[in-house]
């Protein structure tokens, strides 16, 4: 399989489509940031992943650019430690609940501002089969002018993927 060439700035990376895929997945994609999402997430992941007798694997993207404003005394490069730090622990908490479910497991943690990028060039690498994404259920501007990440990744990628709706996106439906 060749690889997918670096492109420019501002422009979407789309699956190679050399990649084949069958039916039954043989390695699933579940990108988690950790929060309320992530648990029934990883919980249909891990059920999919036993059914298929697949391998799961857990991807986490940390912003290479942090979203918050770091006092002057902590360096990026501090941050980036100590955020990876806490993604590889949770992620092994994670990983070990699914091995004693009989799941194989495996995880990454990228740093890229571009987290959509980052994640499918984890499918590329890792020749996933399937992705299990969750969507926050977020309104407003942001996700209007922006895009969701759940929603780039199923425009972008070439195999099967499960979209779950968060309580989140529940929760503010029935706000609305």
């Amino acid at each position: 399989m060749e690889a997918v060439p670096n492109l420019p700035i501002g422009k979407e990376t789309i699956m190679n489509p050399n990649h084949q895929y069958t039916s039954i997945p043989k390695k699933i994609l579940l990108p988690v940031d950790f929060s309320a999402s992530t648990k029934p997430a990883l919980q249909m992941a891990a059920d999919l992943a036993l059914h298929f007798h697949a391998e799961l694997h857990l991807v986490h993207v940390i912003p290479f650019f942090p979203n918050t404003t770091l006092p002057d005394y902590v360096p990026e490069e501090k941050f980036h430690q100590q955020a990876m730090a806490h993604a590889e622990h949770h992620l092994d908490k994670y990983k070990t609940l699914l091995v004693a479910k009989g799941v194989k497991a495996t995880s990454s943690v990228e740093i890229g501002n571009d987290i959509t990028g980052s994640i499918m060039e984890v499918l590329e690498h890792e020749k996933i089969d399937m992705v299990v994404i969750s969507t926050h259920g977020l309104s407003g501007w942001h996700p209007l002018v922006f895009g969701s990440i759940a929603e780039k990744i199923l425009k972008l990628v070439q195999c099967p993927v499960l979209l779950l709706h968060s309580t989140q996106h529940k929760e503010a439906v029935k706000a609305a």
